[in-house]
Formats: C-alpha cells, structure tokens, sequence
C-alpha cells in the first residue's frame, strides 16, 4: 500500500460542500467514487478541510490509500479522465505513509471576494458576493489587523462548529481593491466552522461605516458570536492554498 495525496480545484456550486452527505452530491463523494472505479478497489479520501455549501476551491488537499502501480505522479491524469468538469486535481504526488492532512502543521490561505459595484456581472455571480454600495477597503483592511495573531475566534464562529478549542492562528489578513472587487485574503493554521464567511461579514459591515476598525478587538474580547457581523453568502469564498510547514 502506498499513500497518495492530491491537490484538488472545484467549483463548488453544484455540491453539497466537500463531506459526504446521504444523498446529495458532495466533492468527497465523487472523489471516492471515481478513485473506487479507477482502482477496482474501495477508496475513501482524507481531506485536510471540509467546505461548505457552494464554497470553491483551487488549492484543497485529500490524501488516500492504494494498492495500485501507478505512478504518483500520473494519478491526476488517471482520475481527470473521469472527473466532471467541476473539479480538476491539479497535482498528485506519493507521500509517507502517515501523512495526515489535518495532523501535521500547516497552514491555509481562503480567499473571499465581493463585487462592488451597482449590478452585478453575471460571470461573477457564483464566485463573488455583490454589495451594491461604497466599501472603504482602507477601513476593511485596518480593521482585519486586530484578527491577526493567536486569539479565541468563538465570536467569529458559528454555534453549530464542533472544534474542541476555538483558539486560532492567523497569520496575515489583507483587503485589497481590484477594480470592481474587494478582495479579503487571510492566512492561518484553521479555521473554525464558518470564521471565514464571519470575517468577512463583519468586515464589510465596517467597510460600509456601520462601526469603527477597533471595534473587532472588543468583539474578539466579548467570545460571543452576537457580538460579531453577519455571515457572508458561501459563494465568495475560495480555498486558495494549503501549504505543509
């Protein structure tokens, strides 16, 4: 037996998130399938995150267990023949047998963009949340800084997470303007069940003028989810890179 790991991409619209749900369409149900039909032999994959609903991905990451002769390296050119459009592995590669990704040290970079503009492209309605009035990315991005650091995120996190510690690391949070876009980068070692999506919503809300930058430190302190903004939609959120440290 040997241990193959897989960098993954998808669009997420079409699936239930990345777990396998009973009778829905998820990412990791379709990867199971298709690795079982490749191999002839029963393939569950191990993911090193598990998104949501209508989340995207271009930099995910599964390792899985076979007894196969191929190469390593030519699993992603097996397997992208049977895939559905949708997703694509960009990488495959053998690693030690132990290699767990949610085990080792490591750290992922999740990317959520907002069209800002009056109307929404239709090319960015399933990437891109639309918020029609001005953001001050300026006051979005000074905000972000109080996330940055080792903190008890249970205020960005929402209630139906099962984490056993709600405490994070988050190594870098940027907002930027391209063109008609704000775009909120943030870098960590995980993430709790919705914080992205929760950043994000509370950074638009200071973007829009509804509260001060400073006021996420007292919402850090408060370890209340009401204390924090709303949940922003799935859709602008991507899984951009997963790197092993």
């Amino acid at each position: 037996m040997k241990r193959i790991m897989l960098t993954i991409a998808y669009d997420g619209t079409a699936y239930r998130g990345w777990q396998i749900q009973p009778d829905e369409p998820t990412v990791e149900g379709v990867l199971n399938r298709e690795l079982s039909g490749l191999l002839n032999e029963e393939i569950n994959v191990i993911g090193a995150s598990r998104t949501d609903t209508g989340v995207h991905a271009m930099g995910a990451v599964a390792v899985f267990d076979t007894g196969s002769s191929i190469p390593g390296d030519k699993f992603s050119f097996a397997l992208n023949q049977r895939l559905p459009d949708d997703i694509r592995i960009l990488k495959s590669v053998q690693v030690a047998d132990d290699m767990h990704p949610r085990k080792v040290k490591s750290r992922k970079t999740y990317e959520y963009r907002i069209y800002n503009d009056t109307f929404l492209l239709p090319t960015r309605r399933l990437y891109s949340h639309h918020v029609y009035g001005p953001l001050d990315e300026a006051l979005m991005n000074e905000a972000g800084q109080y996330l940055v650091g080792e903190h008890d995120f249970v205020s960005f996190s929402s209630a139906s997470g099962q984490a056993l510690t709600t405490v994070r690391t988050i190594y870098g949070l940027t907002v930027r303007r391209e063109d008609k876009e704000v775009v909120i980068s943030v870098t960590g070692n995980g993430f709790l069940y919705n914080m992205v999506r929760i950043i994000a919503g509370t950074l638009i809300e200071v973007g829009q003028g509804k509260y001060p930058p400073d006021r996420l430190k007292l919402m850090l302190e408060a370890r209340d989810r009401q204390a924090a903004g709303p949940t922003a939609p799935a859709k602008g959120l991507c899984l951009l890179k997963y790197e092993i440290l």
